[in-house]
């Protein structure tokens, strides 16, 4: 197995990069980072796939857009290819705990499943 921190950074690396809203706004960046068996199911308990959620974030970030705030990330290299992130993200008031799976293709390292579920810090006591 590869270094296991490189994988695991390669993949907080790449959550960041769709955190940003620059990226966010370019349907050419956010598919770059998204595998083409890309699935989400949100915060909202929508499922995603990946031309609806690349459509999305491109009509919702605008130029100077808060960007999301992220903590406790942390992640696990689960096979050679395969990296389990988790972490909590905080934007415009709303609070969610995230896991990401990020797989590497030929291509690099790539999102291949999301979920987010919304938390008040009140539930965290």
């Amino acid at each position: 197995m590869a270094d296991p921190r490189t994988a695991v950074e390669a993949a907080i690396e790449g959550e960041l990069r769709l955190l940003d809203p620059e990226v966010r706004r370019s349907p050419e960046q956010v598919g770059a980072l998204l595998h083409p068996d890309f699935a989400e199911i949100g915060v909202s308990g929508r499922l995603w796939d990946r031309p609806t959620i690349i459509a999305a974030l491109a009509a919702r970030a605008r130029p100077g857009s808060r960007p999301v705030t992220t903590s406790r990330i942390k992640g696990v290299q689960l096979t050679p290819d395969c990296v389990h992130l988790t972490f909590d993200t905080e934007h415009n008031g709303r609070m969610a705990h995230r896991s990401s799976l990020w797989h590497r293709t030929e291509d690099g390292w790539r999102l291949y499943f999301h979920q987010g579920t919304p938390f008040t810090p009140e539930q965290e006591d």
